[in-house]
């Protein structure tokens, strides 16, 4: 099989002649891996690690020039950013909500929301082509994200509770957005896109951010939307959500996500056997190689030892598994670990 057939086949739970692998990581950690195999490009990369990988592109921005001062800048929604240098990296942390001031209906319509029209879709099929052989995907839905960004994470929490009008204009602009720019999306790239991801970040360290019953009352019906609109392309709904979030679990799977990321499973309780049980038959698995602990601060043998587990039980019927850290690898994660993660995958991995 090549990469993509191996990812795919897994996605759909199918036969794979070894279970396909996929690599997060941080910028510091991919110039690390350059690097060290002498290569420049994330295909070489992936060659060199033997990687199947999930390929991402999108089409280019074409729109207003964006506000950059100094080290200060704004991306398409207002959303102002400074770099910050930490002791293992530099992260691009926000500073500015452009919604956070916003009391009335009114103020929301001052506001200037991103148009689709500001993006390029015509570039998506050559840039698809210079990833032959790989699985492609296009697309990031995550409307409750995007108020968290949009409002500050506190306000966006008290939003249902105290301000539903404003709350629900917030959702739908959004939700407006990202079906009309992933609508166009696919249309410009028929046949070419094999998944998208629909996602958000509901879960904490230990539980949900917010209640079962104000997901479905202001984001459900924003994230079907989003879902039904990929199906209706015959593309996969990827979803990947952070933390503890299992309570919201059974309803995402009956709404239609097909691919579950990352499985943090040191937040909360995780029975990972049951939970591949449970859902085998209608969900692959993608992530779950522990960043917090095994990983950044484990042996080789402890990574190992962590990838023949969740090997035994998410890949336990040899399908449905792409192994991957759980998140984004830091700069603390050793080279030695990453080659332990992908070494032991082709070892416990492949059938025979």
């Amino acid at each position: 099989m090549n990469h993509r057939e191996r990812i795919l086949a897994a996605i759909r739970r199918e036969p794979v002649d070894r279970l396909p692998t996929d690599l997060w990581a941080t910028h510091e950690v991919f110039a690390s891996l350059y690097d060290h195999f002498g290569v420049e490009t994330v295909p070489a990369l992936y060659d060199a690690l033997d990687i199947d990988g999930i390929m991402n592109i999108g089409p280019p921005y074409i729109g207003p020039p964006l506000k950059k001062e100094g080290d200060y800048f704004e991306n398409v929604w207002g959303m102002g950013h400074r770099s910050q240098v930490y002791p293992t990296g530099v992260y691009h942390e926000q500073v500015y909500w452009p919604l956070a001031e916003a009391q009335t209906i009114a103020d929301l319509q001052a506001y200037r929301w991103p148009s689709p029209d500001w993006y390029d879709y015509s570039a998506l099929p050559a840039l698809a082509a210079q990833y032959e052989g790989r699985a492609i995907e296009c697309g990031y839905s995550a409307v409750f994200f995007y108020h968290n960004l949009l409002r500050g994470l506190e306000l966006s929490l008290v939003d249902p509770y105290l301000n539903p009008d404003l709350t629900r204009y917030i959702v739908d602009r959004i939700s407006e957005f990202f079906d009309e720019y992933h609508r166009r999306c696919f249309e410009a790239a028929p046949g070419l896109i094999d998944i998208t991801q629909v996602t958000d970040d509901w879960g904490s360290q230990t539980g949900l951010l917010t209640s079962p019953a104000v997901f479905e009352a202001y984001y459900q019906p924003a994230m079907q939307s989003a879902m039904d609109l990929a199906k209706g392309h015959g593309i996969i709904v990827f979803h990947h959500d952070d933390g503890d979030m299992r309570p919201l679990l059974p309803t995402l799977v009956e709404m239609g996500i097909e691919v579950l990321n990352p499985i943090q499973w040191r937040c909360g309780n995780w029975d990972l056997a049951a939970l591949k049980a449970a859902y085998a038959g209608r969900l692959c698995f993608h992530g779950a190689v522990d960043n917090q602990e095994t990983l950044p601060f484990g042996t080789p043998d402890d990574v190992r030892a962590e990838v023949k587990r969740l090997i035994e039980t998410l890949g336990c019927d040899g399908t449905g598994y792409i192994v991957a850290p759980c998140h984004n690898l830091q700069p603390n994660t050793s080279i030695a670990n990453i080659l332990a993660l992908y070494e032991a995958a082709r070892d416990y991995g492949t059938l025979r």
